[in-house]
């Protein structure tokens, strides 16, 4: 538009600046209703990196499990007091800033990672109320038990390179340290009566003596240079040979036979014989705190007792159809003991027989994969056995890949003794713990770009082991189950963790001892004598985890059967997937939001 000169008298000139400034003015009500809205929202993704940097920083190790090596070379001794008040100095900062912000004005994405985000942080400060540092060495849940995966080199520890190898021997200085620290958390539990049962002491003293062997052949610590890359010339190789052997000999087993002989005499004296939390000071408080930590609900462990019995009770039926349908005429106790023993399901004569036999499983239901998920993984996925260090009080488990996907995914599975182990249950565990369970549901969080980077790791147990759970009722839809027994594994399975919701609540808030609750067990599963006691012991370490599968598990299951009734011929089981796993592990009451928008929303 070309403006013309003019020239104006002193009446005119207030005309027209009266003029212009109200065209100003429209212009710019204008211009502002055309903006982006995304113009107006409050950009809190710099927030959210920096709460992700800060606490790599602090726990070191968190950055090696999603390999980010910046910290490889360090760990920090989260028994100090030191640590203690920066942890809580770290937590209290950013829940005070959570609150300075706008909620109104972030986007649905910003505000969920927000409520997420003070979630961590509050009960991240409710949990340092308890002085659970006081036991912080079990036979299933410690520390150790990390550092020692770690050190095998087949972890999450990169032994690539000689920086690689000389990290981890600094690293080794700061376990060190924690071991040390351990030792006095533990004496100071004597003191206060936060101890840990006899029957757990009894099970963790075997894996310590395994570290004061000197033969170092045999030693984990060991290992790595023992598995030395093709790249690292020889110089380099012997000089680090030297620096492991002074390691282990000098520094490792010292420590560990200290530790082992504390533990094995004074610590088990002290030790307690009581089974549960609620014989401990403070117990009945921390088991609450628990409960809302793994379940994410506010659930009591009265509801969640009585949930358990009536699981217990829906599922035996189903497991009462089973044995009809195989012709079993004794009563569903002799069932499962026929099952425990029968020697056609413990076919192996060699552990890679077992691995092979969970490929083969993947094998099997892969094609029917791509009709029940839109949304799968990029990153790779193994099937190993569990170190022999460890193998004896593991259950199966899955350990992530790496956030770049450059390390596999791998699936763990205990072989202890491989002419024992009986596979009418591994159609289902493939499941749960590997496709479509956890691989897929933390391998697309790990890679969704669209989630900050502090969300790319975090774990909900009643979101994650929830889906997984979930997920081992989608075997017939992948062409699984059509063996009666593997079946029946599915059911034994999900019988498993209703039971858990009777024993866990049992143990630490009814006053159940550690017998009764393997007695229940045995009583309404098939699992053998031997992991049933691996398991009443696990949940006996470690309170409320074991509540998370099944809670999890029913309402993904209710939110289904939500959107089908709603959405009816409109459903798509593609589509659910994708809404529940896009977001990666969140709180089971944002789950529900999201669901129930989006039902809304396809109503519309």
């Amino acid at each position: 538009m070309l403006i013309k000169n003019v020239h104006l008298t002193s009446s005119n000139q207030n005309n027209f600046l009266m003029r212009n400034l109200f065209l100003f003015f429209i212009c710019l009500l204008f211009f502002s209703c055309q903006s982006n809205p995304k113009d107006n929202v409050q950009d809190v993704d710099p927030f959210f990196e920096s709460f992700y940097q800060e606490s790599l920083a602090l726990y070191r190790i968190k950055g090696t499990f999603q390999g980010d090596p910046r910290y490889n070379d360090t760990l920090p001794n989260f028994l100090s007091p030191e640590f203690e008040e920066k942890a809580k100095a770290f937590y209290s900062s950013y829940l005070k800033q959570i609150e300075q912000f706008d909620w109104d004005s972030l986007d649905q994405e910003a505000g969920l990672s927000l409520h997420i985000l003070k979630w961590e942080c509050e009960m991240a400060l409710q949990g340092m109320e308890f002085k659970k540092n006081q036991m912080p060495i079990d036979q299933m849940w410690g520390f150790q038990l990390t550092m020692g995966q770690l050190a095998s080199g087949e972890g999450a520890q990169p032994f690539k390179t000689v920086q690689d190898y000389d990290n981890w021997l600094i690293r080794i200085e700061g376990y060190l340290d924690w071991l040390h620290s351990a030792q006095l958390k533990m004496r100071e539990g004597i003191q206060s009566g936060l101890v840990l049962p006899k029957s757990l002491v009894l099970k963790v003293v075997p894996q310590l003596e395994e570290m004061t062997t000197t033969n170092l052949e045999e030693h984990l610590f060991y290992k790595p240079v023992l598995n030395f890359p093709s790249t690292i010339e020889e110089a380099s190789q012997n000089r680090l040979k030297k620096a492991y052997e002074e390691m282990v000999l000098n520094q490792i087993v010292p420590a560990y036979k200290k530790l082992h002989d504390f533990m094995a005499n004074e610590y088990f004296d002290a030790a307690r014989e009581t089974s549960g939390y609620n014989a401990l000071e403070g117990g009945a408080a921390y088991y609450q705190y628990a409960i809302k930590l793994y379940t994410t609900t506010h659930m009591t462990a009265d509801e969640i007792h009585e949930l358990g019995l009536n699981e217990v009770a829906r599922i035996g039926q189903e497991m009462e159809k089973v044995k009809t349908q195989l012709g079993f005429k004794g009563d569903l106790k002799a069932f499962f003991e026929e099952v425990r023993n029968k020697k056609e399901l413990m076919p192996f004569k060699d552990p890679q027989e077992v691995i092979a036999n969970f490929y083969a499983i993947q094998e099997r239901m892969l094609p029917q994969v791509n009709t029940l998920f839109e949304l799968q993984p990029k990153t790779p996925f193994e099937v190993r056995r569990t170190e022999a260090f460890r193998e004896s009080s593991a259950s199966a488990e899955y350990n992530p890949g790496s956030l770049d996907g450059t390390r596999p995914g791998i699936f763990y599975v205990p072989i202890p003794e491989v002419t024992q182990y009986n596979m009418y249950s591994d159609e289902d565990l493939f499941l749960h713990e590997a496709i479509p369970g956890h691989h897929f549901q933390i391998s697309l969080q790990q890679e969704n770009t669209a989630l900050p980077s502090f969300r790319k790791d975090l774990w909900y147990s009643a979101y994650g082991e929830g889906w997984a759970l979930y997920t081992e009722s989608l075997g017939k839809e992948l062409g699984l189950y059509t063996d009666p027994y593997q079946y029946f594994g599915m059911l034994g399975a999900e019988m498993h963790r209703a039971v858990r919701l009777v024993v866990d609540t049992g143990l630490h808030a009814k006053g159940w001892t550690r017998e009764q609750a393997i007695q229940y067990s045995l009583d309404n599963e098939a699992e053998s004598e031997a992991s049933i006691v691996s398991e009443i012991e696990r949940y006996m370490a470690n309170p409320g985890q074991a509540l998370s599968y099944k809670i999890g598990q029913l309402k993904i299951q209710s939110l289904r059967q939500q959107a089908e009734k709603e959405l009816g011929a409109a459903f798509d089981i593609k589509v659910f997937h994708r809404i529940v796993l896009e977001s990666g592990c969140i709180p089971l009451a944002y789950l529900e939001d999201k669901i129930i928008r989006w039902i809304a929303n396809s109503l519309n």
